[in-house]
């Protein structure tokens, strides 16, 4: 049975991955701050972790590793969001944006680095339209996607003699929170509940568009239409891209 970790695992998108894996025989390990609800079987296991505090980061790896010596996906899913002007925003809510978007998936892809290997495996990482474009109110967002982006591009170098790919995944607008942005106080608030979005996806039709972009083996996997657009706009006109962006999200 190849085995699957997903950080991130209890939202939306985290689950409906799963689901998808587990479809295929893949016996899934989700990762997330809170697990209530996820029943553990021979396909699943949730394992509640903080993955910013590396005490539970290792404990989590202890646990994979006991039973599984080797791993054929780690999906990076885990993430905050932030909405809000630079020029209201606390130094503070900049650096947690980067803890949990960044620093978290760099820290569980070291700790998972050799069983990958193993496996000749994946890393998919979870980015966003926001990880090559500029995106209003998103300062802390995108600069954290971005270097996310930065860094699996160039980890693909590094573990492709190893038999690893590095696949970055690339969604627009997921609504997975909607309704239920639990926004704090710092301007951070949960992925997929902006009141901005533009031509919104379901998780679950997400998580079709990227199971087909790891069969492709894709590099880059935009995950829905406007995605895909954004990608073709902003690669070809980045002044385009930004006028069309402004006039779509600053106004919503």
């Amino acid at each position: 049975m190849r085995t699957a970790v997903i950080s991130g695992g209890a939202g939306g998108l985290g689950r409906a991955l799963a689901e998808r894996l587990q479809a295929r025989g893949y016996r899934t390990i989700l990762l997330d701050l809170n697990v209530d609800g996820l029943d553990e079987t021979a396909c699943q296991l949730p394992i509640a972790c903080d993955l910013t505090d590396p005490e539970q980061l290792a404990a989590a790896k202890g646990l994979i590793l006991r039973d599984c010596p080797s791993i054929d996906l780690v999906i990076y899913n885990a993430g905050i969001t932030q909405i809000g002007a630079f020029s209201d925003m606390q130094e503070s809510t900049h650096r947690k944006v980067f803890e949990v978007n960044y620093f978290s998936a760099t820290a569980l892809a070291s700790a998972l680095l050799q069983p990958v290997r193993a496996a000749g495996g994946t890393h998919l990482a979870i980015s966003s339209v926001a990880g090559f474009a500029p995106l209003f109110h998103r300062t802390s967002y995108a600069a954290s996607k971005h270097a996310l982006e930065g860094f699996f591009k160039s980890l693909r170098s590094e573990e492709a003699p190893h038999g690893v790919r590095c696949q970055i995944a690339a969604p627009s607008f997921v609504a997975t929170n909607v309704g239920n942005a639990q926004l704090r106080a710092d301007g951070t608030s949960r992925p997929g509940a902006a009141p901005d979005g533009v031509d919104y996806m379901t998780a679950e039709q997400a998580a079709d568009a990227i199971v087909r972009g790891l069969d492709r083996r894709a590099p880059l996997i935009p995950v829905g239409r406007v995605a895909l657009l954004a990608w073709w706009i902003n690669s070809l006109s980045p002044r385009l891209f930004q006028h069309l962006m402004e006039r779509n999200i600053r106004d919503a």
